[in-house]
């Protein structure tokens, strides 16, 4: 059968006839049993090396399903109105779709379509822009991996939903619902606006789709801390984030309790302001040296009475502060990286009395009265999110536009604008610290 004869039949067939399967792994190779031990025999395994055994070859990639021309149709109309979502059309290359769909080659067409869906799913998913160019960004999203891809795209040909399956992968939090909304209004003319409201859809497509039933969210440039639970906000106080020679990175971290009275271990990167003053201990080794500083716990301590323990590589928690009076102040740019949180105590008393915890308000504060380190375990961990949104949308859909403080809206926006999602260049040095 030829080509063309085989597409016009795979187009009459229902979707199951017509998904390619993909072929069952080889067998790896084995190594030969050692050969029995016997009397009087030398054991040549101690004395000769084992043969070399050869790995076995990596599986090739599956073909690509075939996809009937209507489904074509509809991933090419998806790709012309996907600037709803603040993408660009062009980057996926829908004329090379239309020439692949007038091809009548089904095996032409099946690599085409596949090729775009899966760079439409992946910048939904995932978001467009990638790596360096997002700037200090340290969240793992696992919203959508190749195994995941391959199963969603054979759901979406044998079900006949390419739309639908590509709207499951859309963020689901209302402010990109917002923020869609205001870029649907937003007048044509003014590039600076529609590009920040684009810039900020991308990045909640940064994040896991699934932020947690109840999560702490704080927004950087908003210097603010929400507790969120159900999608409703339960409790949200003022926040201190890095000062700009100091920025605090964005990341996710489970919280699974606070540090009542904590000490503070000064990182290397901040030794130098406290070594020797008064109120500072030294770490020695061994040999005598000075290895490393802390602040005991009290009144002038740089963590206040409490900080939030959730790990995480860039060593960065929310904390309490000696300096409440910092929380005045309008641009709250000020700390070494980490998050200072107005009201903490509270907030560790919501979390840590949730799900009958033992950690109530009450207790909290005779800990603190007793001057003890303690720590107060969580019933069960809450995920904390620190992100970086310059811009958030109302109802109506207008924007509250807050300071790029760290200056990275330019470049992030150079990189949405490219193909590959690529900024010019290389992404500036971040110097993090933590407090």
């Amino acid at each position: 059968m030829n080509r063309i004869a085989m597409f016009a039949a795979t187009a009459a067939l229902p979707l199951g006839g017509v998904l390619a399967q993909s072929a069952a792994p080889a067998d790896p190779l084995r190594p030969l049993p050692e050969a029995a031990a016997q009397p009087g025999a030398t054991n040549t395994a101690t004395t000769q090396p084992a043969p070399a055994v050869a790995e076995p070859a990596p599986l090739p990639p599956p073909p690509p399903p075939l996809w009937r021309v209507d489904q074509a149709a509809a991933l090419l109309t998806y790709i012309q109105w996907i600037g709803r979502e603040g993408l660009t059309p062009a980057d996926y290359d829908p004329a090379g779709l239309e020439l692949a769909m007038q091809s009548r080659d089904p095996m032409i067409l099946a690599q085409a379509a596949t090729d775009r869906f899966n760079k439409v799913s992946s910048d939904l998913a995932l978001g467009h822009v990638r790596g360096d160019a997002r700037i200090d960004w340290h969240v793992v999203d696992k919203d959508l991996d190749e195994a995941r891809q391959r199963l969603l795209l054979e759901t979406a040909l044998r079900e006949n939903r390419i739309a639908d399956s590509l709207n499951g992968l859309l963020p689901t939090h209302p402010q990109y619902g917002a923020l869609k909304n205001a870029l649907s209004v937003a007048p044509k003319g003014e590039t600076q606006k529609i590009n920040k409201i684009r810039l900020n859809m991308d990045r909640w497509r940064w994040l896991p789709r699934d932020l947690g039933q109840k999560y702490v969210i704080v927004n950087v440039p908003a210097f603010y801390a929400t507790l969120v639970e159900n999608g409703v906000t339960r409790w949200k106080q003022r926040a201190v984030a890095g000062a700009i020679k100091t920025p605090t990175p964005q990341l996710s971290a489970m919280a699974t309790g606070v540090i009542l009275n904590p000490w503070w271990e000064v990182p290397k990167s901040i030794e130098p302001e406290v070594r020797g003053k008064a109120g500072y201990v030294p770490v020695k080794g061994k040999d005598g040296k000075v290895q490393r500083w802390r602040q005991p716990p009290g009144p002038t301590n740089a963590l206040g009475q409490m900080k939030f323990v959730m790990p995480n590589s860039q060593a960065i928690y929310l904390h309490d502060t000696n300096a409440r009076s910092r929380f005045n102040s309008q641009v709250r740019a000020l700390s070494h990286g980490c998050v200072r949180t107005q009201n903490i105590h509270d907030l560790a008393a919501e979390l840590g009395s949730d799900d009958s915890g033992e950690w109530t308000r009450t207790k909290i504060d005779e800990v603190l009265a007793s001057k003890k380190s303690v720590e107060a375990k969580f019933v069960k961990p809450v995920p904390v999110h620190i992100v970086y949104f310059s811009v958030a949308a109302l109802l109506d859909g207008s924007v509250i536009n807050y300071s790029d403080l760290y200056k990275r809206d330019d470049q992030v926006i150079a990189a949405l604008l490219d193909t590959d999602g690529k900024a010019p260049g290389k992404a500036p040095a971040q110097k993090v610290a933590t407090n």
